[in-house]
């Protein structure tokens, strides 16, 4: 987000401790390596599954809303909203269908370039086999997660490109399927200068969509941007709805197998 004032001089705070997401519904964390599989071939399966599950929802059709506001106190004194429908045209292009798109009544900060990237790629986060050499994954243990079993990994960007943007964090895979059903951290980097763009930490959820794939269904990204010129409390919600797989002749495949078609096109 970028600040309607000009610079910026404040460090980057410690990075864990900026977490200020609830850790709700884990359990406690078992630091212990897994006993029946190695860390590293761990990652190397969920990687293959995310570039899968990528591709799955290249196909898929959904409903995106886009929450941002900034908080004084209890008050909320700005707000942008956008509600999208991600389809596909009549020539299997994607296309975007604004829903609903009201006046923006933000003041304190803009929308940025890096805002809409986030809102498309960062807070979906999907880390494929193709990501993997971009980044250091280290085991941190197993722990239970709402009904799920999950082994846990922290993730680092090896290093930081131009105009480019990696996510810094904590992910869950399922110990089953093996696949990344939760997201926790930041997108990076924070841009300081007289142009300063910021953004908070953020905790993204998935669910399993046709007892398949888990396909991200809510992120909440909410923390205090210091501003040089004042800090700025920000909160995020993002919702993607009414997944649908998008028409009857396209086929896709899991772990080597073609999933049956749907019936029915998705509404426009």
């Amino acid at each position: 987000m970028k600040t309607k004032f000009l610079a910026f001089n404040a460090a980057l705070a410690i990075f864990f401790a900026a977490l200020a997401i609830a850790d709700t519904g884990e359990g406690a964390l078992d630091t212990a390596p897994p006993k029946a599989i190695a860390p590293e071939q761990i990652i190397q399966k969920f990687a293959a599954k995310e570039k899968e599950f990528n591709e799955a929802r290249d196909r898929y059709t959904w409903r995106q809303t886009v929450k941002v506001q900034t908080i004084d106190g209890d008050t909320i004194d700005g707000e942008y909203q956008l509600i999208t429908d991600e389809l596909f045209d009549d020539k299997g292009r994607r296309i975007q269908r604004v829903v609903y798109a009201p006046q923006s009544t933000l003041q304190k900060i803009s929308i940025s370039p890096n805002d809409v990237k986030d809102f498309e790629k960062g807070y979906p986060f999907v880390l494929t086999t193709d990501e993997l050499p971009l980044y250091n994954i280290t085991y941190a243990g197993q722990q239970r997660v709402d009904e799920l079993d999950t082994y846990v990994f922290d993730v680092a960007p090896k290093k930081i490109e131009k105009d480019k943007r990696y996510f810094e964090g904590r992910i869950w895979v399922d110990n089953r399927d093996l696949q990344i059903v939760k997201t926790k951290g930041k997108n990076v980097p924070d841009i300081h200068g007289k142009q300063e763009d910021l953004s908070p930490p953020f905790e993204t959820y998935r669910e399993q969509v046709d007892g398949k794939y888990w396909f991200p269904t809510y992120t909440r990204a909410e923390g205090t941007l210091q501003f040089k010129n004042g800090d700025v409390r920000v909160r995020q919600i993002m919702k993607y709805q009414n997944y649908k797989r998008y028409g009857s002749d396209v086929k896709i495949t899991y772990e080597g197998q073609e999933l049956p078609p749907e019936k029915d096109k998705p509404k426009k």
